[in-house]
């Protein structure tokens, strides 16, 4: 899946991470939620999965673009 095909709900493009954008929070054309940000150590995760660790305010930024 494309970044571009994604619905951004975070973030003004600019990014805190250089050149991959994070953190940020995106929608997909499905409805599911895709969250980007810095890989966590805080604990390992099960085989296949990944842990990203984002700003509270990252999240509630996502939260009123969903109107939540």
């Amino acid at each position: 899946m494309a970044r571009e095909g994604l619905q951004r709900l975070t973030g003004n493009g600019n990014g805190t991470c250089g050149k991959d954008d994070c953190p940020n929070v995106y929608r997909t054309a499905s409805g599911s939620i895709i969250v980007q940000g810095h890989v966590s150590t805080a604990f390992r995760p099960p085989d296949g999965e990944g842990i990203v660790e984002i700003p509270e305010e990252t999240l509630r930024e996502a939260f009123r673009a969903l109107g939540w």
